[in-house]
């Protein structure tokens, strides 16, 4: 995982390469041994053929190679589809990797259109529908649900940016409070400037291989759901990020209770306060008010890193920083933030609007 921040000069396959190279040097394996390639897709790039691209500026020429798209989840489903290709003796040795240059490769107001096309093409584009406030409308029903009063989740905010400030590479890495995330900017009613991700650059990659080397982690489960597209069919009580979760802890044969270390996607406080309710760590509307719970030395460490809300948010990347951070706690290297005898994890990717949930287990080779 490289450096997440505004950082102008590289490109989207720039970033690709960098966490690629790093990728085989870390897994000890040369660039002649990947035989597949699957990159996830880049708002700046727009290339109908990444993964060959990747593999082209490379100088390799694999198998198998191709791109996925599957919003914010698209960074754990390549792994899961690498996972499978691996287990059914397809492939041996696959590289994913995945890079952005969103916070300097393109403006505010082209990145908000690009990703606004999430939304119904007729009912909620045209109305003026960014992610922003598609987040904001979920906010906005969760906070009348559970009776709290805005600002309730701010404490998300604060607990990740807490994970942050120590942590090298980071794109935010300033101390806050809750009073800075209410006193923050509006940005969709009720979400703050505080309660959103910041745009970074930057880029992550992984080898999975058939080979398992001296500092491997082993994926011992995985687990998707797919319910719905458009916020307009959502079902705020069954996103699909419960039934992920189940499905990924159910093949590793784990529990919840039995994860020792975890990585949930943070695109808003929002976005985090209904996957940790759903998965079961916490009870419905309780998010915000248990922040504590997610700490370094709370019940369930998660986001040691920053999350997205502090580590930063470079597309498919982003989702994969979870990942990388969840690697380097079961391999125990995180120094001062290490959650001590970890050795297990769950990671847990969403994309669109709560519409794709992708979920890994992970353990130290048994």
């Amino acid at each position: 995982m490289t450096r997440f921040g505004r950082q102008p000069g590289r490109s989207a396959v720039d970033w690709q390469v960098a966490a690629a190279l790093a990728a085989v040097a870390d897994a000890d394996v040369g660039l002649d041994e990947v035989d597949t390639v699957i990159t996830g897709y880049a708002t700046t790039s727009g290339h109908l053929m990444p993964a060959d691209l990747l593999a082209e500026r490379l100088g390799i020429r694999p198998r198998m190679a191709f791109g996925m798209s599957v919003g914010g989840a698209t960074g754990l489903a390549m792994i899961a589809q690498a996972v499978h290709l691996v287990r059914s003796g397809a492939a041996r040795t696959v590289l994913v990797a995945a890079g952005e240059d969103r916070a300097s490769g393109q403006s505010r107001e082209t990145s908000t259109q690009v990703l606004a096309q999430v939304g119904h093409a007729e009912y909620e584009v045209p109305l003026g529908g960014t992610v922003p406030a598609y987040y904001a409308l979920l906010a906005s029903r969760y906070l009348w649900n559970h009776g709290l009063e805005a600002g309730a989740n701010a404490p998300i905010a604060v607990q990740m940016r807490a994970h942050a400030v120590g942590t090298e590479g980071a794109h935010l890495r300033g101390r806050t409070t809750v009073e800075d995330v209410l006193a923050s900017r509006p940005i969709a009613d009720p979400l703050r400037l505080l309660d959103c991700c910041p745009v970074s650059d930057g880029g992550a990659a992984f080898v999975v291989s058939a080979t398992r080397g001296e500092r491997a982690v082993e994926v011992l489960g995985t687990g998707q759901a797919h319910r719905h597209q458009h916020l307009c069919t959502l079902d705020p009580q069954d996103t699909g990020a419960g039934r992920a979760g189940r499905a990924a802890l159910a093949e590793a044969g784990l529990e919840p209770t039995g994860i020792d270390v975890f990585g949930i996607y943070d695109s808003f406080t929002i976005t985090f306060a209904m996957i940790v309710e759903e998965l079961g760590l916490v009870p419905a509307g309780r998010a915000g008010a248990e922040a504590t719970a997610f700490a370094v030395d709370g019940r369930y460490p998660t986001n040691t890193h920053g999350g997205l809300l502090s580590y930063g948010h470079c597309g498919v990347a982003g989702g994969l920083a979870h990942l990388a951070e969840v690697v380097a706690q079961l391999r125990g290297e995180r120094a001062g933030a290490q959650v001590p005898g970890a050795a297990t994890g769950y990671v847990h990717g969403d994309g669109g609007v709560m519409s794709a949930h992708v979920a890994l287990a992970l353990g130290r080779p048994r």
